[in-house]
């Protein structure tokens, strides 16, 4: 009977910041004289009307699975990697200069662009843990710094090095040869190798935090830094291994935008989902087996909500509304669970009066 209590309010607290998140959009679509329900209709057929908008839906979750992967990483040594934006921008800018340089079968020259753009985010964060360990510059402020210098980059080769013959376009650079470009299911944009990579992604992060003495010496760094190294962790090592692993995800999630769904390199080619990655972890409380359904979520609603200025003349931003006020009232939640929750203190004893360690009172 306590366990089923226990089961049903640990649902109850779950399904609680998304029920006040709806509620919340739904007021706002109320204040502007829309219905609520029509909107979420049309925001589900959007999503999920036919194969390709589907396809769409999974081509938004790759990218945003790939990178909350690596998040997980830096996350656990208490690192805030806000650069993962950057990272990704840096693996399609490495991935673009190797499809633009060589000339192969798909065979050889797929791999060469996955490696190419895991390299490009791996060295971007690398250098983002470097200010961090040797130049005492904070991860955010040193990867929000390095966020702006990719995306400045990538404008500057499109519009400069990169640029379309005879055509002054920001548009983006040439389409990449056709053996660059990846295998699809049918006409959609999905095809197996994005699946491939996500689930080899998500299995790194499992086994990689909850399996290995790495992952632990990283928790223990995210818990108290100075006691770790004091236990003989090498800190700064690790941080910098957690930097480039994450940068690596990033990095191919840039690679796989570039050749599995744009096949150039375009000036907004994150699409900003290594910053609604951020957000996916907080959502799943850096838990690996919730980013994957989380991250689903997410890029549905974000490709749902595309149908709204179409259908009702509302601002697609609705999606990303809902999407962080659900993360604001989920890690609202979760304090004022804490607290409820939170077993009364005893009164203080005398220390001569404290009960040995062990000792069961009666």
């Amino acid at each position: 009977m306590t366990g089923g209590r226990f089961a049903a309010k640990s649902v109850l607290w779950t399904l609680l910041p998304f029920i006040l998140a709806l509620a919340f959009t739904s007021l706002i679509l109320m204040a502007v004289g829309a219905s609520p329900l029509v909107a979420y209709s049309y925001m589900l057929q959007g999503a999920f009307g036919n194969a390709a908008k589907i396809a769409d839906v999974f081509m938004a979750w790759v990218p945003l699975v790939l990178c909350a992967a690596g998040l997980l990483f830096t996350f656990t040594a208490g690192l805030w990697n806000i650069g993962i934006e950057g990272q990704m921008v840096m693996g399609a800018i490495a991935t673009t200069w190797v499809a633009r340089s060589l000339d192969m079968p798909s065979v050889v020259l797929i791999p060469l662009l996955l490696i190419a753009g895991a390299m490009g985010g791996a060295l971007w964060a690398l250098l983002a843990g470097i200010l961090r360990t040797h130049g005492k510059v904070h991860e955010i402020f040193a990867g929000l710094g390095l966020n702006f210098v990719a995306i400045a980059t990538t404008n500057f080769l499109i519009f400069g090095p990169w640029k379309q013959p005879g055509i002054a376009t920001m548009s983006g650079t040439e389409l990449f040869r056709k053996s660059a470009w990846l295998p699809t299911f049918g006409t959609v944009s999905l095809g197996p190798v994005q699946l491939v990579l996500v689930a080899a992604a998500i299995l790194l992060a499992g086994v990689a935090l909850r399996g290995t003495i790495w992952g632990l010496r990283l928790k223990a760094i995210g818990k108290n830094p100075r006691a770790a190294f004091i236990l003989g962790v090498e800190t700064e090592r690790y941080m910098l291994l957690a930097f480039a692993v994450c940068g690596a995800l990033g990095g191919l999630a840039g690679s796989l935008q570039a050749i599995g769904l744009f096949h150039r390199l375009i000036p907004s080619i994150s699409s900003g989902y290594g910053y609604l990655a951020i957000l996916v972890c907080l959502l799943a409380g850096n838990r690996g087996l919730w980013i994957a359904p989380v991250a689903f979520f997410f890029a549905a609603a974000t490709k749902g909500s595309l149908q709204l200025p179409l259908q009702m003349q509302i601002d697609s931003a609705l999606g990303g509304i809902l999407q962080d006020v659900l993360v604001l009232l989920v890690i609202l939640m979760q304090g004022v669970r804490s607290r409820l929750e939170r077993p009364p203190v005893e009164e203080d004893r005398p220390a001569g009066l404290q009960p040995p360690v062990g000792f069961m009172e009666t």
